[in-house]
This record gives structure tokens, sequence and C-alpha cells, in this order.
């Protein structure tokens, strides 16, 4: 996306590459006041922040949370993250004391179709090449605590199988951190006696295990190791749930995890601070950075930003029903991302026919805008217009939509961080303290706990996604009534669904109505707490295109690295 927006010759690594970076031992004390015993260095650049710092932080006040989200994602790019790193470095600039909270890219799309999660441009957080690839091994340890597990289940069974699991009622998958189709559906324990029983199995890719999903949720260490241990792998033949904890697995699984639960701290182009830690997806889970750091962040700085995944219907649902719910936290504005292009994307124009004016094109893609404006108030919550600007933008097609916005009552500011930084967002930043200092914002959640499972899935398909009605034959809804049997009808849904649309067919654009959501299958995150309602056909494990992007990564004698964006 980046690439496009204007007639900058650098690519994203290359400005990166060539970024004065703060040592971040100085950056911390400076910017946040944490002393160098309280971090753990991973290199110059890059660090994690101790557990007993932050448990001596409680008794502080918080700073004021604003959650940046999108219209629904095109090929034409949005420009979310950008926006995100953009806005913080804004705020900074205009005198405020802000840093950001962003998700960990997974190796998964950045080999494949998607990109990294780093930003672009010159709004882009650094060391760019580290966060997109290895990082800090959050995502390897997550991916091997998941297969752990998925070890000793297996184990259990070879060696007797005394909690008596029934092979064919087995919930546990595999993970790897790559797009790998051909590991969705797998036979595993092939080959003889000595391999164990051979039983279906399958891999998900590693942001969409429960594991991820509970690492991000998780408050402390006990937190951690308890919803581990609440983990179902499997049943038995009477129906009567097996958990981790019943195969001992949650104390090693916690021995893992226990360096990568730290949040990982690095910084802006512009020395701004910033986490970056944890990341579901948020087309197949629920799509945020984690808990531990967007709870430290607010104690440490006036102003936190942070994103949610994909569109305002996806991430930003999930944000609200789901980490807020569980937390206690509540955004104090949102930041709606949209580009000119992709609304005139989702107003019917092909993508090699956006760089031309197409007034009636862009009205009809502002209906999938509005739609994003309106579901946000729903949660009682005061929304800001973010629109990321490109070149080939005309005055007549700003005009529209800053026209349009202001029927919706809401403010419509042009951006431009991607070339100039901070100060290219500061109009955005000004106009977010001013939703911020309005006080309006008053978090409304979607659904009361108390609502079954099926009408959560239906309330959130109604009143988010505008559908008619959703489908689900009756295997599903005996599958969701055994979950309330168990004792999970309180617990939030994370809707699994293609982040392109409101319906669940991606090619349909705009704002559908009167559509039917097709729930093909659900699952329940018993350790996470949540139940997964799986539809249309979204994977969790994801493929690679036809071309994937590394065809075009690569890395030089002298040890630099091309191609990454």
């Amino acid at each position: 996306m980046a690439g496009t927006q204007h007639q900058n010759p650098k690519s994203d690594i290359q400005i990166a590459q060539e970024a004065k970076k703060r040592p971040i031992m100085d950056l911390a004390r400076e910017k946040l006041g944490i002393a160098p015993e309280n971090l753990e260095p991973y290199g110059h650049y890059k660090a994690k922040v101790s557990m007993g710092y932050i448990k001596s932080l409680q008794s502080k006040p918080n700073g004021k949370l604003i959650l940046v989200s999108a219209i629904s994602p095109t090929p034409a790019g949005e420009g979310k993250t950008t926006t995100t790193v953009g806005l913080t470095d804004a705020l900074n600039h205009i005198g405020k004391k802000a840093m950001l909270c962003l998700r960990e890219p997974s190796l998964g799309p950045c080999f494949g179709v998607k990109g990294g999660a780093a930003g672009g441009g010159y709004a882009q957080v650094v060391p760019m090449e580290d966060i997109n690839l290895h990082f800090t091994g959050d995502f390897h340890a997550i991916g091997t605590a998941h297969n752990l597990l998925s070890a000793l289940l297996d184990n259990h069974i070879y060696w007797g199988n005394a909690l008596g699991i029934d092979g064919r009622r087995v919930a546990w998958r595999r993970a790897i951190d790559m797009n790998d189709r051909s590991l969705r559906h797998i036979v595993s324990s092939l080959g003889g006696v000595a391999n164990g029983f051979p039983r279906e199995d399958g891999f998900d890719i590693t942001v969409a295990s429960e594991v991820m999903a509970i690492f991000c949720l998780a408050k402390d260490l006990e937190d951690l190791k308890k919803r581990l241990g609440n983990i179902i792998v499997g049943y038995t033949r009477d129906r009567k749930p097996v958990r981790a904890a019943d195969l001992k697995a949650h104390g090693p699984m916690t021995v893992l995890l226990k360096d990568a639960l730290s949040p990982n701290l690095v910084q802006t182009l512009e020395g701004t601070p910033a986490f970056i830690h944890g990341g579901p997806f948020a087309n197949i889970a629920h799509g945020c950075n984690s808990v531990l750091a967007t709870t430290t962040a607010l104690k440490l700085t006036d102003y936190v930003v942070t994103e949610a995944g994909f569109g305002a219907d996806l991430g930003g649902e999930k944000f609200l029903d789901i980490k807020c719910r569980k937390t206690g936290l509540a955004p104090d504005a949102v930041v709606l991302v949209a580009t000119i292009r992709a609304l005139k994307m989702h107003g019917g124009v092909k993508k090699e026919d956006l760089k031309s004016e197409n007034l009636k094109a862009l009205e009809a893609g502002m209906a999938n805008l509005q739609r994003h404006v309106e579901n946000v108030q729903k949660f009682g919550l005061v929304p800001v217009v973010s629109i990321n600007r490109f070149s080939a933008d005309t005055e007549a097609e700003i005009a529209l939509v800053k026209s349009a916005c202001a029927r919706l009552g809401v403010e419509a500011v042009m951006a431009d961080h991607w070339a100039e930084g901070g100060k290219g967002a500061a109009d955005v930043a000004r106009a977010a303290v001013k939703a911020v200092d309005s006080g309006k914002s008053k978090l409304k959640l979607l659904y009361p706990d108390e609502m079954p499972l099926l009408e959560k899935i239906r309330t959130i398909a109604r009143e988010i996604y505008r559908a008619k009605d959703i489908a689900a034959d009756k295997s599903v809804r005996d599958q969701l009534a055994q979950f309330e049997a168990m004792g999970f009808g309180k617990v939030p849904v994370c809707i699994a669904k293609t982040q392109y649309s409101f319906s669940t067919n991606p090619d349909s654009k705009g704002a559908p109505s009167d559509h039917v959501v097709t729930v093909r299958e659900v699952r329940l995150s018993a350790g996470a707490e949540f139940v997964v309602a799986v539809c249309g056909d979204i994977m969790t494990m994801p493929g690679l295109p036809k071309v994937p992007a590394a065809d075009h990564i690569d890395v030089g004698a002298d040890g630099r690295i091309v191609g990454l964006f």
C-alpha cells in the first residue's frame, strides 16, 4: 500500500534501515521513567519489561485509551497500522505524552500476501525487520507450548490412556506460524505400533491457537497458568471433557511462556515508545494485542493508542465485546481509518481504475464507512474518521467524504503521516484529543453475559453485520447447548468470518444487508473463555497465494535484508 501512496522512491524497509534509533534503555528511562534494572534487553533496540515492575504500577492512574479501527479492508489498502503509529507520533508532536500498543506480525502473512505489521513510510515501528520476522521469539514460544500439549496428549493415549480419552473426540489440533494449506487436515501417527494410534489431525496457524488467545488475555503468570490448565483437549466416550491440567501440561506450558509474557518495548521512527506484544488474527481470533501491554501502557503515559485488526465489525467488535468485557478497559475515543481509494472500491471501482476521479462510486462506497460509524456509535463511543491521503485523491473527492461525514455527525480529517510522520497526522491527533476530552464515550457492550450463545451470535450478525438472520444446523445448535450445559453459557462469542465484507461473501462490498450468516461450526476455547463461531468459508490455516511475498525476500552477503515490503 505505502509504495503507491506518494512518489517517494524509498521502500518501507529502506526508510526503516536508514532510521537513527535510540538505544532502548535510554528511551525507556527518558520517555517512560523505566530504570534499566526493570528491562530485559534483546540487543540494543528491543527490551522486555519485567513482570515485577508491571506489578508495581498497579496503584497508578490510567491514561486515556484511543482505539484505531477501519472500514472493511480492500486490496487498495487502508493503512490502519500506519495510522496507529502516525497518530501516536502526532500526539507527541502536539505536546501530549503518548505511546502505542500493536500486535506482533505473524510469519505466515509476512511470506504470504498481507505483508507485515510495522506500519509504513515515515510512520513505522523499528527495528522493522526484527518485528516482522522472529522479533523476541514470542510466537515461537506460543507455538511450542501449543505443540507440547499436542505431544503430551498423544503420549498419554499411547501409554495406556488412563483418562479414557476417545480418539474420535480429540479437540486439540497442532499449530505452526506459517501459511501451509497442506497441513489443514492430516492423519497423524502412521507407521506402525511404535508411533501411536493413527487419527485425523490438523494444524492451525499459531495466531489462531487458543494458546495465543490465552496469552493475550492473561493478566499475569498465575492467570496464564490457570487458563492453560482449563484448555479442553478432548472428551471421553461418555462426553466428559479432558483438560490440559488433567495431563499436567499447564505447568510446563507456562514455563515455555514465562519470558514471552513480558511486553516487548520498541520505538517508532520518531522515538515514540511502543509495546508490540501478542497477535491473534482478527478474522479467526480476537484480533488485539495483549491485555498486559495495554494495561501497562495506560499506567505509563497520558494517551495510549491501540488498534483492533481488520474492520471495526471484526477486530473492533471483538476488542470491545471480548477484551474490554474481560478487563474493564473502555476506549475514550475511536479513530476509524479509511482511504478514498478503498471507498471507491466499495463503490464498485476496479483496482486499476482507482487513480481516476469517480464521485459516484465514492458516494456509493461511503455506505461502508457509514455502517462502521454507526456500529461504533452503537457501543456508545465517539468516532473520528481519519482519511489516509493518497497522491491521486482530488479536492472534489475529499470534499465529498468530509461533507458525508459531517452529515453523520462525525469529524473527518485528512492525514499524511505516511509521507510526513507525526506532523502529517497532527490534525487527527487534535480531533482525537477533542473527542477524548468531550467525555462522551461511555462503552455499552453489545450483549449481556446471560444471553444464550446462539442469541449472542445472532445479535452480532443482526446488529453489526446487518444480517437478516443466522443459519445453524442441528449439530451446531446441539454443540452450543452442550457448551451451555458445561457451564460456558456466559462467555462471549468470537466470530470467525471474512474480513472483506459485512456478509460471509468476501466479494460483497459496500454495506450489504438482509443476508444470512451461516455458522459452519463452533469451537469452545475454555481457557480463553470464549466460543468461536466459524462462519462461511473462513480458514484457521491460510494458504499461500500463487506468487507469495516470499518470492521477493532475500538477504545479501552483507546480511542486509531486501524485499521485505
